[in-house]
C-alpha cells in the first residue's frame, strides 16, 4: 500500500480514509470526492475504499 496520496502528498497510513483502482494508484478522501466519477485519473479505473490494516499485522 502507498503511504500517500499521488495528487496532493496526504498521508494515507495503514489506518486512513484512502481510495484506490486496481492498479493501487492511492488518492486521500479530499482529492477522489473531486474526480469526476469517482474514476482514477490515470487509467479511468473505478475508485474503491481501500482496507484498512490492524497495527498487528
Amino acid at each position: 500500500m502507498r503511504d500517500s496520496c499521488e495528487r496532493c502528498g496526504a498521508v494515507t497510513g495503514p489506518t486512513s480514509t484512502a481510495f484506490i483502482c486496481s492498479f493501487e494508484c492511492t488518492w486521500c478522501a479530499e482529492c477522489a470526492d473531486g474526480f469526476r466519477d469517482r474514476a482514477c485519473p490515470n487509467c479511468g479505473g473505478d475508485l474503491q475504499l481501500r482496507p484498512t490494516r490492524s497495527s498487528i499485522a
